[in-house]
Order: C-alpha cells, then structure tokens, then sequence
C-alpha cells in the first residue's frame, strides 16, 4: 500500500527567498510542485499541465461552482487558483506536494484541507528583506517600501502557520523544510485508522 504524500503550503513575503527556495526541494526529486489554473494567457514559453492549466473565464467558474479548486483568487483581472483533483492525485500515489500561495489562499486550504503542514519563510531581520528587495533590481523604491510594508502585514499571520523557517542560508533552509515534512509523517492523525487494529 502507498503511503499517502503531504501538502505542504509554503508562505512568505516578497523577499523572502521562497521561488529559489521552493527550486531547490524540487530539484531534490522528493517534491512535486502544485500546478495552478488560471485564466490569463499563456506567455510563449509555457505549456499546458506543465506551467498552468489554462483555462477560459466559463471553465474557471465552474470549476468554483462545481467546488475543484482548493484556493482560489483574482489578480489584474485574471483568475489563479489550485485544481483539488491534480493535488489529490499527486498525495494518492505518495508525492508529497508543495503549494507556494499567499497568505490568503493558505488559509483557505487549511480550512478545506486542515492536515496540511503550513510553512511560513521570512528572512533573517527587516534590513535583509530590503536588502534582498534592492538586489533584485526589478523594482523603484516605492515599490519596494510597498512590498516592506505588505511582508509587516504578512508576518502579522505568522501564528497560523504550523511552523516558521528563517531562510539565512537556501540550503538551510531547505533542510529545515525536510525535516518538518519527515517528523509530520509521524504525526498521530496519519495513525488513526492504524490502531484500530489494536482495540
């Protein structure tokens, strides 16, 4: 019998480091990464079931009236959410899932999906954030006082998260995720039905 994967949602603000963070347990073969579906068009590069499942403004409605999405939520007058069947097909064959989302969307999946292990990244102080922010070089500073400001409103949610990693070091960071994932594999509630066998 397959050992059901987890869901892991991994959380942070801007700046954070969770995009190379996120690579790297991909890389590792251990994690399979959560497809979105969105509305938006696709970019020349981008394939479907690989980068998005892409869909139509009638199709992503009825994909939340029919219930199939775990979070959802519009952006820039696009819709962007997390399809239930691909998430549950990938922890059936034992894969465990990484969810990369907001704040907001986190808490939604919690709510449907309350075994999941939540993970909220921050670095190491505020003057590393905006230091990251700067070295990006993608953004005016207006911008990134912005983003500054959303990471405080952000970290104010940090208690509802299972467990908070402070990413230093990407490596570290990594491991620590890795270790979270293989002590949740012990967890009482994955038990359960397992001891009934005992009574």
């Amino acid at each position: 019998m397959i050992e059901k994967g987890t869901l892991i949602i991994i959380s942070g603000p801007s700046g954070s480091g969770k995009g190379t963070v996120v690579e790297r347990l991909i890389d590792s073969m251990a994690y399979s990464l959560s497809i979105s579906a969105t509305t938006r068009r696709p970019r020349d590069y981008e394939k479907e079931g690989v980068h998005y499942f892409f869909k139509s403004v009638d199709e992503f409605k009825n994909m939340i009236e029919n219930d199939e999405l775990l979070e959802w939520a519009e952006f820039c007058g696009n819709y962007y959410g997390t399809p239930k069947e691909y998430v549950m097909g990938r922890l059936n064959e034992g894969k465990n899932v990484i969810l990369e989302i907001e704040v907001l969307g986190a808490s939604q999946v919690k709510e449907i999906f309350p075994e999941a292990v939540t993970v909220f990244l921050i670095p190491p102080d505020k003057e590393e954030l905006k230091k990251r922010l700067i070295g990006r070089g993608t953004e005016d500073c207006e911008t990134i006082e912005k983003r500054i400001k959303r990471a405080s409103e952000e970290i104010e949610l940090l208690p509802n998260y299972d467990y908070v990693v402070i990413n230093d070091e990407v490596e570290n960071a990594v491991e620590r995720i890795n270790c979270i994932v293989k002590a949740s594999k012990f967890e009482s509630r994955r038990y359960i039905e397992k001891i009934k066998d005992f009574k």
